[in-house]
């Protein structure tokens, strides 16, 4: 049995109402809408109370330049990311040895989509996500284990799509959803 607030679309922070602000004010800058357009999508983003009435307000703006792949590598020891930390559109974790711990659940996540590659020797890799979020696993190939992932029954709308690719050797990549 569900508990009723899992039922709940998800509030926005802060951290998105400030990066929906920037977006606009950039696209703004950028030429890309109009005066008018900006406040509007201005008014929509500070009177928004979930993620879904956020992602509305900044949906015809043009997306975000990917840039470059941001790399994290690591020949040995371990690969840790958590907290408030800036997920980039594409990132690319290689690790020869050791353990690889992703956390997104309080990460600022600024795009619809993220797409995360693994380049993984030996060492096992856990994946947090937010709550709201989709996972797309359908790129990845595993060696020696499996894959531990179990979907959410009844996926949230709004939250981002976490798609996860490339290749692991010797370990377990296990993915969860964060509980709160």
């Amino acid at each position: 049995m569900s508990h009723p607030s899992e039922d709940l679309p998800s509030r926005i922070t802060e951290e998105d109402r400030d990066t929906a602000v920037r977006r606009l004010q950039d696209a703004y800058a950028g030429g890309d809408i109009s005066h008018e357009e900006m406040d509007e999508g201005l008014h929509q983003v500070l009177t928004a109370e979930m993620r879904s009435e956020l992602m509305s307000a900044v949906a015809s703006l043009p997306e975000e330049s990917a840039g470059s792949t941001s790399t994290i590598a690591a020949a040995g020891g371990r690969i840790r990311r958590r907290g408030a930390w800036r997920v980039p559109r594409s990132l690319k974790v290689e690790s020869a040895f050791g353990k690889v711990r992703l956390d997104l659940s309080r990460a600022v996540i600024e795009h619809a989509v993220v797409d995360i590659e693994l380049r993984l020797g030996t060492g096992g890799a856990k994946i947090t996500v937010p709550r709201d979020a989709i996972v797309d696993v359908e790129n990845l190939r595993t060696g020696w284990k499996d894959l531990l992932y179990k979907p959410q029954r009844r996926p949230r709308p709004g939250g981002p799509k976490i798609r996860i690719s490339g290749a692991m050797g010797y370990g377990r990549l296990r993915i969860r959803h964060a509980r709160r």
